[in-house]
């Protein structure tokens, strides 16, 4: 039997439950890592759209430090918003929520003028 300190994460992601589910595949096939996948519904003023939870936890098997599994799981929220078309997320640990947020115009990435036709 083995143990490891207990710490909690969550991913909150609107977009495509399927799509998310093969990029957590291929990433834990990249590095040891076990997580729950839960389809949720975000409901919100003015609006509701599909998501998931991501679950994370410190895994006997692929024990970690709580900083390493918090840098897993934000780097797993940056690639899921990117591959499933989203502009943020929530990584929620025991003590702080951290808003990840990809809007060129709020993160101080400067977005490319198009060309007027």
């Amino acid at each position: 039997m083995k143990t490891s300190p207990t710490y909690q994460i969550n991913i909150y992601l609107a977009g495509d439950i399927n799509v998310a589910k093969q990029v957590l595949r291929e990433d834990c096939m990249r590095e040891g890592l076990c997580v729950t996948v839960t389809a949720c519904d975000y409901i919100y003023t003015g609006g509701q759209e599909a998501g998931y939870c991501v679950g994370m936890v410190n895994y006997p098997r692929f024990p970690s430090k709580p900083c390493d599994l918090l840098e897993r799981a934000i780097y797993l929220a940056e690639l899921l918003a990117k591959r499933t078309c989203q502009w943020s997320a929530l990584v929620v640990t025991p003590k702080k929520t951290y808003w990840i947020n990809l809007r060129p115009e709020e993160s101080g990435r400067v977005t490319p003028k198009r060309k007027r036709l």
